[in-house]
């Protein structure tokens, strides 16, 4: 309808308010008489305080409330902190300052709260601590006598038998790989400003992915109705699932607020970012064979993946396996290896890059075993439907995603012996993956309304982490109702706004934005039935099918053209309003939902020094419809700098005496930089999807990422015949 606005690049609605610093996040609201919370944290791994003494604490000038587990509210204990949010991480987030036990290094257990930042942190430095020290065990490997498949939902299952298949196999490969802890390290620290009102009620400004998430938290630990927490979060700087659940300082800032009586803001230091969730350490085992002409015929994938000892994380590590190649004989295991940690997080494509990096690693030796190029390798084992479900595909352009990214990187030229191409004192080598991400979608609420002045606002709780939320829900609200983008406004991240799932996943542009085209459809509905109730003679008859919406006009027909306001005006109103619900299709459930890429990279790598250095990156996506190309792209190109990190760079080093975290900050735990990144270019594959959701969209936020380790490994291999199967890859490693 009226103007087009899906599929075309659309610079960021919000931009401005951000570049210009008006964009106001978390820790960024203030109230007057507002106190600062700063949290001390355990030096121990594992034990417990015998003593805590806050004497010279309370001395300090400013300081209103040290609070511990001795001196913790009752009723907070008790409270339920079952967290049951289906879209969100399972289990029971940690409560700090609960009892005397201490679960892992970093741990909460303090919070002063003083007139000033600066005296609470000078407050807190003063608190004494003794503990009675237990041995502590942070580690995967040190721990795998531990490993256990209680608690863990079951593999994909297996199919065929791997033992004879492999053992009557001509070529077979048997493998390890590992990866240490990532951590998510957003540009935004979690913070929170809890502000306590007269009638006892909550205005809660929080860094989450899902403001209901929040809230749902903060009723059940404080015995609140939801009536009387309300949770606000306009804008975040960056979380990658760090968000997807209540994080402690929540639970700090209202406990601050609501015992003092006045507002309270904690925000957590670049250091106590290390001290709740990661992406876990993984081990994983593979056994691959094919036959002489180099197909599949087994898979045998366990993986081993840390948790913590006070509840178990699990992650699809194994299931890709199962689903990316053809293969009649597969077998699947994972299990969780409790550690003396906090527990792990949601990170960016969760399960998906660490399964699919050994997946990739694995293939590309396989393909080396068999004497053949890696594409044609994957060309050969492609799977036309996922044999872990039995299901056809709801659509696949991976084979054209193979065709486009190896044309436009140039594929063969690659080498095709290890270690044969050097320029200057470089050797320079090709890699390739295949990434691919679940194409879900949930559940999602949006209210639209059109008001006399001409503006239509919709809103919904959803959030915007930063993927452009704010842009793509505008083009699908401006082009559904055929208004200019600048007459739009779109509200989220508020709980009195109309449910949403929480933003991960990649499910929200397919979630979100199929509500918001129902809510803004509902509305042209809302708006053609007044016009035949006014202006009969031009719309009596007319069906929505026959209307069309341009540049805040509708028109039946070859009719004159109604002005949208005018309508408003003739009726007598000043604001027209819809709500809806809108729920994925029903069949959805019949097809497996799946976007794919290949990805394709260049290393050079110093032949004595063994530097590499990633020349270029091209990734080809089949991500369903686009809405815009412009986000898309800034999506996929931010996920292959994110890749090049993990393959090369991230490494959380822990002290296996003590559990604690040894690079907790920016300067020696290390990511890209800019001279780490040199061409990246991504390609967007056409694909047509009426079933992955009403848009047609898949979703490009996890799956820029999911093949970009592997690729680097594999190409690393190409240049200097040296295979990593730990990350990162690191000069030691290769010489």
């Amino acid at each position: 309808m009226g103007t087009n606005y899906i599929g075309q690049p659309q610079v960021r609605t919000d931009g401005r308010l951000k570049v210009t610093g008006q964009a106001t996040y978390a820790g960024e609201f203030t109230a007057r008489d507002l106190v600062y919370g700063y949290v001390v944290q355990s030096t121990i791994g594992r034990g417990r305080i015998t003593s805590i003494d806050t004497s010279r604490v309370v001395a300090v000038p400013g300081v209103r409330k040290v609070f511990t587990h001795e001196n913790l509210p009752e009723y907070l204990k008790r409270n339920s902190a079952d967290y049951s949010d289906p879209l969100a991480p399972p289990g029971q987030p940690f409560r700090p300052l609960h009892d005397a036990e201490v679960l892992y290094n970093g741990q909460p257990i303090a919070v002063v709260f003083a007139e000033t930042f600066e005296q609470a942190r000078h407050a807190a430095a003063l608190l004494w601590v003794e503990y009675a020290e237990e041995e502590v065990q942070p580690l995967l490997r040190q721990n795998l006598d531990g490993a256990t498949r209680e608690d863990v939902p079951d593999p994909p299952t297996a199919r065929g038998d791997t033992d004879t298949a492999f053992a009557a196999a001509a070529h077979t490969i048997k493998v390890e790989y590992s990866q240490p802890r990532h951590f998510h390290n957003p540009m935004e620290p979690h913070a929170t400003v809890a502000v306590y009102k007269e009638d006892g009620t909550l205005d809660i400004y929080d860094k989450i992915q899902g403001v209901a998430s929040s809230q749902q938290y903060v009723c059940g630990v404080f015995g609140l109705d939801k009536k009387q927490v309300r949770v606000v979060s306009p804008f975040i700087g960056g979380a990658f699932g760090s968000g997807l659940r209540p994080q402690y300082q929540l639970f700090l800032a209202v406990l601050g607020a609501t015992e003092l009586k006045r507002p309270a803001q904690v925000t957590l230091t670049r250091e106590q970012m290390f001290s709740f969730g990661h992406r876990p350490a993984q081990l994983q085992r593979f056994r691959v064979s094919t036959d002489a002409k180099g197909r599949l015929t087994s898979l045998d994938h366990t993986s081993f993946g840390e948790t913590s000892r006070f509840e178990k994380y699990n992650e699809t590590i194994v299931a890709w396996t199962g689903l990316m190649y053809d293969c009649e004989n597969v077998k699947l295991d994972y299990q969780l290896v409790p550690v003396d940690a906090y527990t792990p997080n949601d990170m960016r494509a969760p399960g998906g890059v660490t399964g699919m990096w050994a997946l990739e690693s694995a293939m590309d030796e396989m393909a080396n075993a068999a004497g053949l190029d890696p594409l044609a390798f994957r060309l050969l084992n492609y799977a036309e439907r996922d044999q872990n479900e039995d299901k056809p595909f709801s659509s696949k352009a991976l084979r054209e995603c193979y065709q486009q990214c190896a044309e436009r990187f140039g594929w063969k030229d690659r080498p095709t012996q290890p270690r044969s191409r050097q320029e200057g004192n470089e050797l320079v080598g090709f890699g390739m993956a295949t990434g691919a991400w679940e194409a879900n979608q949930q559940k999602a609420s949006a209210r639209a309304s059109f008001s006399a002045d001409g503006q239509l606002t919709v809103g919904t709780a959803t959030a915007d982490i930063g993927t452009g939320t704010y842009t793509v829900m505008s083009q699908i609200a401006a082009e559904t109702l055929g208004l200019p983008i600048d007459r739009v406004v779109f509200n989220l991240g508020d709980t009195d706004l109309p449910e949403s799932p929480i933003e991960g996943g990649s499910w929200t542009v397919a979630s979100v934005g199929s509500a918001v085209q129902s809510a803004v459809r509902m509305l042209s509905l809302r708006l053609l039935e007044l016009a035949r109730e006014y202006f009969p003679r031009r719309f009596k008859h007319a069906e929505l099918g026959d209307v069309t919406f341009s540049d805040g006009f509708m028109q039946a027909w070859s009719s004159e053209p109604l002005e949208l306001t005018g309508l408003l005006e003739k009726a007598g109103k000043e604001i027209v309003s819809v709500g809806v619900d809108h729920s994925p299709r029903k069949d959805r459930g019949d097809y497996s939902t799946y976007a794919h890429a290949c990805v394709m990279v260049e290393v050079r790598v110093d032949r004595d020094l063994g530097n590499v250095r990633v020349e270029r990156i091209v990734t080809a996506a089949a991500a369903g419809r686009i809405i815009n190309p412009k986000t898309a792209e800034n999506q996929i190109l931010g996920a292959m700098v994110w890749g090049i990190g993990m393959a090369l760079e991230e490494e959380g080093l822990v002290d296996h005496r003590s559990g604690r975290i040894m690079n907790a900050n920016l300067a020696e735990y290390h990511v890209p930089v800019h001279a780490d990144v040199q061409g990246l270019e991504a390609i967007f594959v056409e694909e047509h999807d009426e079933i992955v959701s009403a848009l047609g969209a898949k979703g490009v936020g996890e799956l820029g990422i999911v093949g970009v380790p592997a690729a680097i490994a594999n190409a690393v291999y190409n240049a200097t015949g040296v295979r990593v199967r730990e990350l990162p890859i690191t000069l030691d490693k290769l010489l």
